[in-house]
Protein backbone atom coordinates (compact mmCIF):
# COMPACT_ATOMS: atom_id res chain seq x y z
CA UNK A 1 0.00 0.00 0.00
CA UNK A 2 1.21 3.50 -0.81
CA UNK A 3 1.44 5.17 2.60
CA UNK A 4 3.22 8.31 1.46
CA UNK A 5 6.42 7.45 3.31
CA UNK A 6 4.64 7.12 6.67
CA UNK A 7 5.27 4.45 9.25
CA UNK A 8 2.82 3.16 11.83
CA UNK A 9 3.73 5.79 14.45
CA UNK A 10 3.14 8.62 11.98
CA UNK A 11 -0.24 7.20 11.08
CA UNK A 12 -1.21 6.92 14.76
CA UNK A 13 -0.15 10.52 15.50
CA UNK A 14 -2.02 12.07 12.59
CA UNK A 15 -5.04 9.81 13.11
CA UNK A 16 -5.30 11.05 16.71
CA UNK A 17 -5.21 14.62 15.43
CA UNK A 18 -7.88 13.78 12.85
CA UNK A 19 -10.05 12.17 15.52
CA UNK A 20 -9.90 15.28 17.69
CA UNK A 21 -10.81 17.51 14.74
CA UNK A 22 -13.72 15.25 13.78
CA UNK A 23 -14.98 15.40 17.38
CA UNK A 24 -14.90 19.20 17.29
CA UNK A 25 -16.64 19.27 13.91
CA UNK A 26 -19.41 16.94 15.08
CA UNK A 27 -19.88 19.02 18.23
CA UNK A 28 -20.19 22.18 16.13
CA UNK A 29 -22.74 20.52 13.83
CA UNK A 30 -24.77 19.28 16.80
CA UNK A 31 -24.85 22.80 18.27
CA UNK A 32 -25.96 24.20 14.93
CA UNK A 33 -29.01 21.92 15.02
CA UNK A 34 -30.17 23.51 18.27
CA UNK A 35 -29.10 27.13 17.73
CA UNK A 36 -28.11 28.17 14.21
CA UNK A 37 -26.63 31.61 14.93
CA UNK A 38 -24.14 33.39 12.68
CA UNK A 39 -21.42 33.01 15.32
CA UNK A 40 -21.89 29.24 15.36
CA UNK A 41 -21.80 29.13 11.56
CA UNK A 42 -18.50 31.00 11.62
CA UNK A 43 -17.03 28.67 14.21
CA UNK A 44 -18.14 25.59 12.30
CA UNK A 45 -16.69 26.93 9.04
CA UNK A 46 -13.40 27.70 10.80
CA UNK A 47 -13.13 24.17 12.20
CA UNK A 48 -13.88 22.58 8.83
CA UNK A 49 -11.65 24.79 6.66
CA UNK A 50 -8.62 25.07 8.94
CA UNK A 51 -9.02 21.47 10.10
CA UNK A 52 -9.07 20.26 6.48
CA UNK A 53 -5.91 22.23 5.76
CA UNK A 54 -4.17 20.60 8.73
CA UNK A 55 -5.20 17.12 7.64
CA UNK A 56 -3.98 17.64 4.07
CA UNK A 57 -0.65 19.05 5.27
CA UNK A 58 -0.16 16.07 7.57
CA UNK A 59 -0.08 13.71 4.56
CA UNK A 60 -2.68 11.39 6.08
CA UNK A 61 -4.98 11.52 3.01
CA UNK A 62 -2.23 9.78 0.99
CA UNK A 63 -2.63 6.81 3.32
CA UNK A 64 -6.43 6.78 3.12
CA UNK A 65 -6.51 7.53 -0.64
CA UNK A 66 -3.44 5.82 -2.13
CA UNK A 67 -4.62 6.33 -5.72
CA UNK A 68 -4.90 10.11 -5.39
CA UNK A 69 -2.75 12.09 -7.82
CA UNK A 70 0.16 13.96 -6.15
CA UNK A 71 -0.80 17.10 -8.11
CA UNK A 72 -4.23 17.13 -6.47
CA UNK A 73 -2.75 16.79 -3.01
CA UNK A 74 -0.29 19.61 -3.67
CA UNK A 75 -3.07 21.84 -5.02
CA UNK A 76 -5.11 21.42 -1.84
CA UNK A 77 -2.07 21.95 0.41
CA UNK A 78 -1.01 25.23 -1.18
CA UNK A 79 -4.52 26.75 -1.49
CA UNK A 80 -6.32 25.64 1.69
CA UNK A 81 -3.56 27.03 3.92
CA UNK A 82 -3.76 30.70 2.77
CA UNK A 83 -7.57 30.53 2.56
CA UNK A 84 -7.85 29.27 6.14
CA UNK A 85 -5.36 31.98 7.19
CA UNK A 86 -7.58 34.64 5.61
CA UNK A 87 -10.59 33.20 7.42
CA UNK A 88 -8.64 33.19 10.70
CA UNK A 89 -7.75 36.88 10.33
CA UNK A 90 -11.28 37.87 9.39
CA UNK A 91 -12.87 36.02 12.29
CA UNK A 92 -10.19 37.28 14.68
CA UNK A 93 -11.01 40.83 13.68
CA UNK A 94 -14.69 40.22 14.46
CA UNK A 95 -13.79 38.54 17.76
CA UNK A 96 -11.59 41.46 18.84
CA UNK A 97 -14.07 44.08 17.66
CA UNK A 98 -11.25 46.05 16.05
CA UNK A 99 -13.61 47.83 13.65
CA UNK A 100 -14.77 49.91 16.61
CA UNK A 101 -11.69 49.98 18.82
CA UNK A 102 -8.59 50.22 16.65
CA UNK A 103 -8.72 51.48 13.08
CA UNK A 104 -5.05 50.61 12.37
CA UNK A 105 -5.42 46.95 13.38
CA UNK A 106 -8.73 46.80 11.53
CA UNK A 107 -7.04 47.85 8.28
CA UNK A 108 -4.08 45.54 8.91
CA UNK A 109 -6.26 42.49 9.49
CA UNK A 110 -8.58 43.14 6.57
CA UNK A 111 -5.79 43.89 4.10
CA UNK A 112 -3.88 40.87 5.41
CA UNK A 113 -6.91 38.64 4.84
CA UNK A 114 -7.34 40.04 1.32
CA UNK A 115 -3.64 39.42 0.59
CA UNK A 116 -3.91 35.79 1.73
CA UNK A 117 -6.91 35.23 -0.54
CA UNK A 118 -4.90 36.71 -3.41
CA UNK A 119 -1.96 34.40 -2.63
CA UNK A 120 -4.30 31.38 -2.65
CA UNK A 121 -5.68 32.44 -6.06
CA UNK A 122 -2.20 32.96 -7.51
CA UNK A 123 -0.99 29.60 -6.22
CA UNK A 124 -4.08 27.87 -7.57
CA UNK A 125 -3.53 29.38 -11.00
CA UNK A 126 0.16 28.48 -10.85
CA UNK A 127 -0.69 24.87 -10.07
CA UNK A 128 -2.89 24.87 -13.19
CA UNK A 129 0.02 26.19 -15.26
CA UNK A 130 -1.68 29.52 -15.97
CA UNK A 131 0.70 31.72 -13.95
CA UNK A 132 4.43 31.00 -13.70
CA UNK A 133 6.12 30.95 -10.27
CA UNK A 134 9.67 30.69 -11.58
CA UNK A 135 12.00 29.02 -9.09
CA UNK A 136 9.67 29.48 -6.12
CA UNK A 137 8.19 26.36 -4.55
CA UNK A 138 4.40 26.62 -4.03
CA UNK A 139 4.52 25.06 -0.54
CA UNK A 140 7.23 27.49 0.58
CA UNK A 141 5.23 30.47 -0.70
CA UNK A 142 2.09 29.21 1.03
CA UNK A 143 4.00 28.61 4.28
CA UNK A 144 5.48 32.13 4.30
CA UNK A 145 2.09 33.68 3.54
CA UNK A 146 0.37 31.73 6.33
CA UNK A 147 3.09 32.60 8.86
CA UNK A 148 2.77 36.27 7.91
CA UNK A 149 -1.00 36.02 8.53
CA UNK A 150 -0.44 34.41 11.93
CA UNK A 151 2.04 37.20 12.80
CA UNK A 152 -0.60 39.82 11.97
CA UNK A 153 -3.14 38.02 14.15
CA UNK A 154 -0.69 37.70 17.04
CA UNK A 155 0.18 41.39 16.80
CA UNK A 156 -3.52 42.33 16.90
CA UNK A 157 -4.14 40.15 19.97
CA UNK A 158 -1.16 41.57 21.86
CA UNK A 159 -2.24 45.12 21.05
CA UNK A 160 -5.79 44.41 22.22
CA UNK A 161 -4.46 42.84 25.43
CA UNK A 162 -2.33 45.91 26.20
CA UNK A 163 -5.39 48.08 25.56
CA UNK A 164 -7.35 46.20 28.24
CA UNK A 165 -8.99 43.17 26.59
CA UNK A 166 -8.32 40.37 29.09
CA UNK A 167 -9.44 37.57 26.77
CA UNK A 168 -7.03 38.78 24.08
CA UNK A 169 -4.08 37.51 26.16
CA UNK A 170 -5.40 33.96 25.97
CA UNK A 171 -6.13 34.42 22.26
CA UNK A 172 -2.50 35.51 21.76
CA UNK A 173 -1.46 32.19 23.30
CA UNK A 174 -3.78 30.41 20.85
CA UNK A 175 -2.13 32.34 17.99
CA UNK A 176 1.28 31.22 19.26
CA UNK A 177 0.12 27.61 19.11
CA UNK A 178 -1.21 28.30 15.62
CA UNK A 179 2.22 29.55 14.55
CA UNK A 180 3.84 26.32 15.82
CA UNK A 181 1.17 24.30 14.05
CA UNK A 182 1.60 26.10 10.71
CA UNK A 183 5.39 25.99 10.81
CA UNK A 184 5.42 22.34 11.81
CA UNK A 185 2.86 21.12 9.29
CA UNK A 186 4.42 22.96 6.37
CA UNK A 187 7.86 21.72 7.39
CA UNK A 188 6.51 18.16 7.38
CA UNK A 189 4.91 18.73 3.97
CA UNK A 190 8.09 20.22 2.44
CA UNK A 191 10.68 17.93 4.10
CA UNK A 192 8.82 14.80 5.28
CA UNK A 193 11.94 13.07 6.64
CA UNK A 194 13.25 16.12 8.55
CA UNK A 195 10.62 15.96 11.33
CA UNK A 196 10.97 13.42 14.14
CA UNK A 197 8.14 11.47 15.71
CA UNK A 198 8.32 13.59 18.85
CA UNK A 199 8.06 16.80 16.83
CA UNK A 200 5.10 15.40 14.92
CA UNK A 201 3.36 14.52 18.19
CA UNK A 202 4.02 18.08 19.43
CA UNK A 203 2.60 19.54 16.20
CA UNK A 204 -0.55 17.43 16.53
CA UNK A 205 -0.93 18.43 20.19
CA UNK A 206 -0.51 22.14 19.35
CA UNK A 207 -3.15 21.78 16.65
CA UNK A 208 -5.75 20.27 18.96
CA UNK A 209 -5.01 22.68 21.84
CA UNK A 210 -5.33 25.63 19.45
CA UNK A 211 -8.73 24.47 18.28
CA UNK A 212 -10.01 23.78 21.80
CA UNK A 213 -8.76 27.16 23.02
CA UNK A 214 -10.39 28.86 20.04
CA UNK A 215 -13.73 27.20 20.71
CA UNK A 216 -13.59 28.08 24.42
CA UNK A 217 -12.58 31.71 23.84
CA UNK A 218 -15.23 32.15 21.17
CA UNK A 219 -17.88 30.84 23.57
CA UNK A 220 -16.70 33.25 26.28
CA UNK A 221 -16.75 36.24 23.93
CA UNK A 222 -20.21 35.26 22.65
CA UNK A 223 -21.39 35.10 26.26
CA UNK A 224 -20.00 38.58 26.89
CA UNK A 225 -21.72 39.91 23.76
CA UNK A 226 -25.00 38.28 24.80
CA UNK A 227 -24.83 39.90 28.25
CA UNK A 228 -24.14 43.30 26.68
CA UNK A 229 -27.11 42.93 24.33
CA UNK A 230 -29.29 41.89 27.25
CA UNK A 231 -28.27 44.95 29.25
CA UNK A 232 -29.01 47.19 26.28
CA UNK A 233 -32.45 45.68 25.62
CA UNK A 234 -34.02 43.61 28.41
CA UNK A 235 -32.40 45.42 31.33
CA UNK A 236 -33.05 48.92 30.01
CA UNK A 237 -34.55 51.02 32.80
CA UNK A 238 -33.15 48.85 35.60
CA UNK A 239 -30.28 49.69 37.94
CA UNK A 240 -27.25 47.45 37.28
CA UNK A 241 -26.13 47.17 40.92
CA UNK A 242 -29.52 46.27 42.43
CA UNK A 243 -31.65 45.12 39.49
CA UNK A 244 -34.42 47.48 40.69
CA UNK A 245 -36.54 49.49 38.24
CA UNK A 246 -35.51 53.12 37.87
CA UNK A 247 -36.29 56.19 35.79
CA UNK A 248 -39.29 56.03 33.48
CA UNK A 249 -39.72 52.30 34.10
CA UNK A 250 -40.18 52.96 37.82
CA UNK A 251 -42.67 55.79 37.18
CA UNK A 252 -44.72 53.53 34.90
CA UNK A 253 -44.78 50.80 37.55
CA UNK A 254 -45.86 53.29 40.23
CA UNK A 255 -48.66 54.54 37.95
CA UNK A 256 -49.75 50.93 37.42
CA UNK A 257 -49.80 50.33 41.19
CA UNK A 258 -51.93 53.48 41.69
CA UNK A 259 -54.32 52.37 38.95
CA UNK A 260 -54.75 48.89 40.45
CA UNK A 261 -55.31 50.34 43.92
CA UNK A 262 -57.88 52.79 42.56
CA UNK A 263 -59.81 49.97 40.86
CA UNK A 264 -59.74 47.95 44.09
CA UNK A 265 -60.86 50.93 46.18
CA UNK A 266 -57.69 50.77 48.26
CA UNK A 267 -55.08 53.29 49.30
CA UNK A 268 -51.39 53.19 48.47
CA UNK A 269 -48.56 53.93 50.86
CA UNK A 270 -45.50 55.40 49.15
CA UNK A 271 -42.33 55.05 51.24
CA UNK A 272 -39.13 56.93 50.37
CA UNK A 273 -35.74 56.05 51.87
CA UNK A 274 -33.04 58.66 51.27
CA UNK A 275 -29.47 57.37 51.75
CA UNK A 276 -27.60 60.64 52.35
CA UNK A 277 -24.04 59.28 52.70
CA UNK A 278 -24.01 56.81 49.77
CA UNK A 279 -20.77 58.15 48.30
CA UNK A 280 -19.01 58.95 51.59
CA UNK A 281 -16.85 55.78 51.53
CA UNK A 282 -15.61 56.18 47.95
CA UNK A 283 -12.15 57.45 48.93
CA UNK A 284 -11.46 54.98 51.74
CA UNK A 285 -13.25 51.80 50.56
CA UNK A 286 -12.68 51.95 46.80
CA UNK A 287 -14.59 53.06 43.75
CA UNK A 288 -17.13 50.20 43.93
CA UNK A 289 -18.17 50.90 47.54
CA UNK A 290 -21.39 52.61 46.44
CA UNK A 291 -22.33 49.54 44.35
CA UNK A 292 -21.85 47.28 47.39
CA UNK A 293 -23.93 49.64 49.53
CA UNK A 294 -26.77 49.81 47.01
CA UNK A 295 -26.86 46.02 46.60
CA UNK A 296 -26.93 45.39 50.36
CA UNK A 297 -29.48 48.10 51.14
CA UNK A 298 -31.81 46.90 48.37
CA UNK A 299 -31.60 43.34 49.74
CA UNK A 300 -32.45 44.58 53.24
CA UNK A 301 -35.39 46.60 51.93
CA UNK A 302 -36.76 43.60 50.08
CA UNK A 303 -36.29 41.48 53.21
CA UNK A 304 -38.27 44.03 55.25
CA UNK A 305 -41.19 44.57 52.87
CA UNK A 306 -41.50 41.17 51.21
CA UNK A 307 -42.13 40.42 47.54
CA UNK A 308 -45.74 41.58 47.03
CA UNK A 309 -44.99 45.28 46.73
CA UNK A 310 -43.04 47.48 44.36
CA UNK A 311 -39.45 48.38 45.24
CA UNK A 312 -37.50 50.75 42.98
CA UNK A 313 -34.60 53.19 42.83
CA UNK A 314 -35.87 56.72 42.19
CA UNK A 315 -32.29 57.98 41.98
CA UNK A 316 -29.03 56.53 43.39
CA UNK A 317 -29.68 57.96 46.88
CA UNK A 318 -33.43 57.31 47.06
CA UNK A 319 -35.20 53.96 47.30
CA UNK A 320 -38.96 53.77 46.81
CA UNK A 321 -41.49 51.27 48.17
CA UNK A 322 -45.13 51.29 47.03
CA UNK A 323 -47.52 49.26 49.17
CA UNK A 324 -51.25 48.79 48.56
CA UNK A 325 -52.27 48.31 52.18
CA UNK A 326 -56.09 48.08 51.68
CA UNK A 327 -57.16 50.30 54.62
CA UNK A 328 -54.65 48.73 57.06
CA UNK A 329 -52.37 51.54 58.28
CA UNK A 330 -50.94 49.30 61.00
CA UNK A 331 -49.28 47.20 58.29
CA UNK A 332 -47.45 50.30 57.04
CA UNK A 333 -46.29 51.05 60.58
CA UNK A 334 -44.91 47.52 60.94
CA UNK A 335 -43.05 47.81 57.63
CA UNK A 336 -41.61 51.19 58.61
CA UNK A 337 -40.42 49.72 61.89
CA UNK A 338 -38.75 46.78 60.13
CA UNK A 339 -37.11 49.11 57.63
CA UNK A 340 -35.66 51.33 60.35
CA UNK A 341 -34.34 48.34 62.30
CA UNK A 342 -32.72 46.56 59.35
CA UNK A 343 -31.33 49.63 57.63
CA UNK A 344 -29.86 51.13 60.80
CA UNK A 345 -27.38 48.26 61.12
CA UNK A 346 -23.85 48.92 59.81
CA UNK A 347 -22.78 47.36 56.52
CA UNK A 348 -19.55 45.47 55.99
CA UNK A 349 -17.77 46.57 52.80
CA UNK A 350 -14.91 44.64 51.22
CA UNK A 351 -11.81 46.36 49.88
CA UNK A 352 -9.10 44.37 48.08
CA UNK A 353 -6.38 46.78 49.26
CA UNK A 354 -7.41 48.04 52.70
CA UNK A 355 -9.35 45.06 54.05
CA UNK A 356 -12.89 45.54 55.39
CA UNK A 357 -14.87 48.65 56.30
CA UNK A 358 -17.89 49.29 58.48
CA UNK A 359 -20.38 51.67 56.91
CA UNK A 360 -23.07 53.37 59.00
CA UNK A 361 -26.04 54.38 56.77
CA UNK A 362 -27.45 57.86 57.27
CA UNK A 363 -30.99 57.15 56.16
CA UNK A 364 -34.17 59.18 56.23
CA UNK A 365 -37.54 57.45 55.95
CA UNK A 366 -40.85 59.08 55.05
CA UNK A 367 -44.17 57.91 53.62
CA UNK A 368 -47.23 59.34 51.91
CA UNK A 369 -50.74 57.99 51.46
CA UNK A 370 -52.11 58.13 47.93
CA UNK A 371 -55.89 58.14 47.86
CA UNK A 372 -56.56 58.91 44.21
CA UNK A 373 -56.51 62.70 44.54
CA UNK A 374 -55.12 63.34 41.06
CA UNK A 375 -51.44 63.64 41.98
CA UNK A 376 -49.02 62.05 39.52
CA UNK A 377 -46.49 59.41 40.48
CA UNK A 378 -43.59 61.83 40.10
CA UNK A 379 -45.26 64.46 42.33
CA UNK A 380 -45.88 61.89 45.07
CA UNK A 381 -42.32 60.54 44.86
CA UNK A 382 -40.77 64.03 44.88
CA UNK A 383 -42.75 65.15 47.93
CA UNK A 384 -42.05 61.96 49.88
CA UNK A 385 -38.36 61.99 49.03
CA UNK A 386 -38.04 65.63 50.17
CA UNK A 387 -39.54 64.74 53.55
CA UNK A 388 -37.15 61.80 53.89
CA UNK A 389 -34.20 64.09 53.12
CA UNK A 390 -35.40 66.65 55.65
CA UNK A 391 -35.69 63.93 58.28
CA UNK A 392 -32.14 62.62 57.81
CA UNK A 393 -30.74 66.17 57.88
CA UNK A 394 -32.61 66.84 61.13
CA UNK A 395 -31.36 63.59 62.67
CA UNK A 396 -27.75 64.45 61.76
CA UNK A 397 -28.08 67.93 63.24
CA UNK A 398 -29.27 66.45 66.55
CA UNK A 399 -26.94 63.41 66.72
CA UNK A 400 -24.09 63.32 64.14
CA UNK A 401 -22.56 59.88 63.67
CA UNK A 402 -19.37 58.69 61.91
CA UNK A 403 -19.85 57.39 58.37
CA UNK A 404 -17.65 54.31 58.75
CA UNK A 405 -14.25 52.97 59.63
CA UNK A 406 -11.67 50.56 58.32
CA UNK A 407 -11.24 47.22 60.06
CA UNK A 408 -7.73 45.85 60.59
CA UNK A 409 -9.03 42.30 60.55
CA UNK A 410 -12.04 40.57 59.08
CA UNK A 411 -15.28 40.91 61.07
CA UNK A 412 -18.63 39.19 60.93
CA UNK A 413 -21.21 40.96 58.75
CA UNK A 414 -24.11 42.52 60.60
CA UNK A 415 -26.64 42.21 57.85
Amino acid sequence: MNNGGMDAIDIIIWSCMLGGLITLALGALAELRTQATIDLWRGTAYVFVLGSSCVWLSGLPRVMLPDMAPQTELMLQVTLGPLSGAMMLRYLGLWLGVAVVDRLVYLTINWGAAALVLVAMVLGLAMQGILPLGEAQPLVVAALACLAGVALGLQACLRAYHLGDDLAGAMATACGLLALMVAGLYTRAIWPDAVSHGAKALIAACTLVHFFMGVDLTAKRNRQSWLLKRRVTDAKGFDTATGLPSGSVLLNKVDDAFWRANRAGAECAVIALHLRNLYAMGDSAGHDADQQILATVSARIRRAVGFRCLVGLYHPRCFVVVLAHAHKPQEVERILFRLRVLLSKPLLLSDSQAGMHHFKPQLGVAFSNWVGDGQTAQEILDATEQRALAQVNLDLAVDPEPVGSALPTAASPLS
